[in-house]
């Protein structure tokens, strides 16, 4: 029910903690435990002695002004963390907030209206950040405190997960909300037109490939679809084969590195 946290420590699977108010929808793991973010805009903090609210997500400026299109609560819908600690949690719809003390205080980052799906900092060099927008791949150099918006080579501008493996980044992209010529784009990492990725994949994928289907790590780019198969690649998105197919709808990868 999105409200329980697990975790596998090599004797089998254990209950963590329970969550304390909403859902959630995303996890962020780092030394000392986990960060989840939730439904109606809220961060969680789980350690060992449990799940603690995030009040200084609370306080965040411009709060006030989240929003989503169809009149319900944000979400906190993705979380990154770069190299240097700073974090990023990407709200739906609310821009970037970014935290440099460990979630002591969060400042806003990106436009709001920019309408952000997915948030990467890593593997990336410190102070690179890339999102995954409705205004296609949003990218900034300095730690989320300006950002460049990139679509050259795209069909489409609705972007809804981006990776990085080696060094390009992979892209998805759709004509919507509700999908439409979904499909995955990949270019270099250090800029340059997107290519659409074509060997081993379909013309058009049926629904948008969302926030946390796609993942890489160690060389391996994996994607997962809403007909219930997962792709993986071994060249940076050159080409695609199917690794499984027959699953439920595909709701999140990870690749282990």
């Amino acid at each position: 029910g999105r409200r329980e946290l697990w975790r596998e420590g090599g004797a089998g699977w254990r209950r963590v903690a329970e969550l304390p108010g909403p859902p959630g929808n995303c996890l962020l793991a780092d030394a000392q435990g986990v960060w989840v973010g939730t439904a109606e805009a809220h961060l969680v903090r789980v350690t060992g002695r449990g799940a603690q609210p995030v009040g200084s997500f609370e306080a965040v400026p411009g709060r006030g002004d989240w929003y989503t299109p169809w009149g319900g609560p944000p979400d906190v819908r993705s979380l990154a963390a770069a190299p240097d600690g700073v974090l990023y949690a990407n709200v739906h719809v609310g821009g970037i907030p970014r935290s440099s003390d460990g979630g002591g205080t969060w400042v806003p980052t990106i436009e709001i209206d920019a309408d952000v799906h997915q948030v990467l900092a890593s593997p990336l060099p410190t102070g690179r950040v890339l999102a995954a927008t409705a205004r296609g791949l949003a990218a900034s150099e300095d730690g989320g405190a300006s950002w460049r918006f990139e679509a050259e080579g795209l069909h489409a501008v609705y972007c809804r997960a981006v990776a990085v493996v080696g060094g390009t980044v992979l892209l998805t992209v759709s004509r919507g909300p509700r999908g439409g010529e979904a499909a995955l784009y990949r270019r270099p990492l250090d800029g340059g037109p997107f290519e659409r990725c074509h060997e081993g994949l379909p013309g058009w994928f049926a629904g948008n490939l969302d926030t946390h289907r796609l993942h890489a790590a160690g060389g391996l780019a994996a994607l997962g679809t809403p007909d219930g198969r997962v792709l993986i690649s071994e060249d940076e998105g050159a080409s695609w084969r199917e690794l499984a197919a027959g699953l439920p709808p595909v709701r999140w990868v990870a690749v282990d590195a």
